[in-house]
């Protein structure tokens, strides 16, 4: 028998960790490149340690002069907060190793002789939606995203002294008969200035935790269930702390946990590449079959394979109770959706420079903006799925 109580966990972290540094640096190639010729085609990878940072991959499309790529790798670190002596914008050292895509991989994405273009590799994509929140995500996940947003916020502009940009978040939330119905635990762990004791960390980040989670999740949680920087102080932090890599946080990229996951990462990658723009379009069409009631969850699978344009496969899995309506719902998107690589870029607008955004809290569960950023979130497609 199923268990519909139960405790569930997801975790954040902040634009100041070093695996985050890395996708933001990453996406930065993207954009920069895309900015220049919509259709380049971009794969890197960017390592970064103790004042260092390596950028590696392959590209296609316009030359970027490796100092105009060094000058805004520069930017994305100082934006990001750290000039410290083991990690600066100002005197890090910075390597790229970007080079030309492998023409086999052109040959089986191009598109030519009248055919549609493949796509970038084969893999599967996973997207998902539920009504634990307004933004149709799952409620650990966004709150623990909200933390760590709020506090880089302040960070930011002033209002939260002391507090340096690494951190991390993670909520624990008890659901009963499968509902989010309160918090019993939060661990926060941040990086901070040598100035300031664990006391006053403390103090300085309580209040970020009733900023960004309900009233109603927090009656029951008992003081001593909310750990601030639990192993004591944190000053050293950041890729001088830890070695950072692009794609090492897909489960804090996604739903926490809460769905599955294909296994590729997103940043660093251009939208030919599925990872990436078929785990948008599956969340695309996930949202707008919760937004239109169909379920109160949905999660899609699609498949592809390196060269073919359609997917090989399309899952859908709704709420219990709402089996019956797969097949509709699948026939729906089979009429009125592409989801070829090309279809999902044309339907998403994703050949802009939208993606440094995406790098840290979350690629999902964000508002759309005016610029064209995070249109996989629209719900703009309800009308569709009213059965």
């Amino acid at each position: 028998m199923q268990n519909n109580n139960y405790l569930f966990t997801s975790e954040s972290v902040s634009e100041g960790h070093p695996d985050k540094v890395c996708d933001r640096i990453s996406d930065m190639v993207v954009d920069s490149y895309l900015s220049k010729d919509p259709v380049s085609r971009v794969a890197c990878e960017t390592l970064a340690t103790t004042n260092k940072v390596v950028l590696a991959g392959e590209t296609r499309g316009p030359k970027i002069e490796k100092d105009e790529l060094i000058a805004k790798i520069r930017n994305c670190i100082k934006d990001i907060g750290y000039d410290q002596d083991g990690f600066s914008w100002k005197t890090a050292n910075i390597e790229t190793y970007l080079h030309e895509q492998s023409t086999d991989i052109a040959m089986g994405v191009d598109s030519k002789d009248n055919k549609d273009e493949g796509a970038g590799d084969q893999g599967i994509m996973f997207g998902y939606a539920c009504n634990e929140t307004d933004e149709l995500m799952p409620a650990p996940i966004h709150y623990s995203h909200k933390i760590l947003r709020l506090m880089a916020e302040d960070r930011k502009s002033g209002n939260l002294k002391g507090i340096e940009p690494d951190s991390k978040s993670q909520v624990t939330m008890f659901y009963e008969n499968e509902k989010p119905v309160k918090v019993t635990s939060v661990v926060i762990s941040t990086q901070h200035s040598k100035d300031l004791n664990q006391e006053k960390v403390r103090e300085a980040i309580i209040p970020y935790i009733k900023k960004s989670i309900p009233e109603n999740f927090l009656t029951d949680l008992n003081p001593d269930e909310i750990y601030i920087n639990p192993t004591g102080q944190f000053i050293i932090g950041g890729p001088d702390g830890d070695t950072g890599l692009t794609g090492r946080k897909i489960i804090v990229d996604t739903y926490g946990g809460a769905a599955p996951h294909g296994g590729g990462a997103f940043s660093g990658k251009d939208p030919t590449k599925v990872d990436r723009s078929a785990a948008y379009a599956s969340r695309y069409l996930a949202k707008n079959i919760v937004a239109a009631g169909v379920s109160e969850k949905c999660l899609i699978q699609l498949a592809y394979a390196i060269g073919v344009s359609k997917p090989l496969s399309i899952f859908i899995k709704l709420a219990n109770g709402d089996e019956t309506k797969v097949e509709k719902v699948k026939k729906i998107i089979d009429e009125n959706f592409n989801l070829s690589p090309r279809g999902i870029r044309e339907m998403l607008k994703l050949n802009s420079p939208i993606y440094e955004v995406t790098s840290a809290y979350g690629h999902f569960g964000r508002k759309p903006t005016n610029n064209g950023q995070f249109t996989w979130e629209k719900t703009d497609k309800t009308e569709l799925f009213k059965l």
